[in-house]
């Protein structure tokens, strides 16, 4: 027999689960067409010189044909857009001695293209003579706890039992990562073929730091908080395409991202302050001792991501 009991539990676990919706299909096609649209146009920019410049990718031996050049050292200036899916997690809210509360299964929205923009920044070295690589990469991504969204609770909050489930907008005023949910990691690269050819595939893994703005209040609470933070470690996995042009490349590329949160609940709004105080204001709480005057709030947002992107690309001549 299935009871009432079992079925909200099964829905439950697939709704944590979830396939990614058709606005989330959407944005990633987007992506992709995004990211082929520039590669299409800096093709057709770049074709005359194209023409006029010779890449140094192969020698030739006497007695022999054209063979794979050495490797040159090249680095690699970037930025992308693309399309994130963050799957549902629980969120835990904890201040010592009065709340313990978990609202469970709360799901996110990326909204890429809506301001801020999703977006990244990176750099990446590649070294002579190996298909080794390493790049610093800044992605800025959102999550946003859609407000309609039923979700249930369990613990304390305020010494009381949890509420009932309700709605996010019912409970909370704000609760999301919208300016954004952010990462800088430092990532080790492998290319999966060799230097000299046109089409580069590559993967790529790393680990870093999150650096969100966290905006989140309860409903009925008077002050919000509205900063950027340092929240916890972050880790990403990656593979990509690279299509070199003369003095650029192109890549469309999928990565993976586990971002653990603990964020301070400070309760300051600094709408008018800007990452740099924020993150020393926080560092000054943590070097006196100052406890966050709304406790913390606890996740981890596991995220899919499609991205496309244009860099400039510089090597050193191959060596002879």
């Amino acid at each position: 027999m299935v009871t009432s009991a079992m079925v909200r539990r099964r829905s439950g676990s697939h709704r944590r689960f979830a396939l990614p919706s058709r606005r989330d299909w959407l944005d990633c096609m987007s992506a992709v067409a995004a990211a082929l649209a520039i590669g299409l146009s800096m093709q057709s920019v770049l074709i005359d010189e194209s023409a006029n410049k010779t890449e140094i990718t192969h020698r030739t031996s006497p007695g022999s044909g054209p063979e794979a050049g050495p490797v040159s050292r090249e680095t690699i200036v970037a930025g992308y857009v693309g399309a994130p899916f963050t799957h549902a997690s629980d969120l835990r809210f904890v201040k010592p001695g009065t709340t313990d509360l978990t609202v469970h299964d709360v799901q996110w929205q990326g909204r890429p293209f809506k301001s801020p923009i999703y977006y990244g920044l990176r750099a990446s070295r590649w070294w002579a003579q190996s298909p080794l690589g390493a790049m610093v990469d800044f992605t800025h991504s959102k999550a946003i706890a859609t407000p309609d969204q039923q979700v249930r609770f369990s613990g304390t909050r305020n010494a009381a039992p949890a509420p009932a489930p309700a709605k996010i907008i019912d409970t909370f005023r704000h609760m999301e990562f919208s300016h954004g949910h952010n990462t800088l990691t430092m990532n080790a690269l492998w290319r999966l073929w060799p230097a000299g050819l046109r089409l580069m595939p590559y993967v790529g893994a790393g680990g870093g730091i999150n650096l969100p703005h966290t905006e989140v209040q309860f409903a009925d609470e008077k002050d919000r908080t509205y900063e950027y933070q340092f929240a916890g470690p972050s880790g990403q996995v990656l593979v990509g395409v690279e299509i070199h042009l003369p003095s650029s490349s192109v890549f469309i590329e999928y990565k993976f991202t586990l971002a653990r949160y603990t964020a301070p609940l400070t309760g300051r709004d600094s709408r008018h302050s800007y990452g740099p105080d924020d993150l020393w204001a926080q560092f000054m709480d943590w070097w006196h001792g100052r406890s966050p005057a709304y406790g913390t709030v606890t996740t981890t947002l596991a995220s899919h991501q499609l991205i496309g992107g244009i860099g400039y690309r510089h090597g050193s001549p191959p060596s002879p």
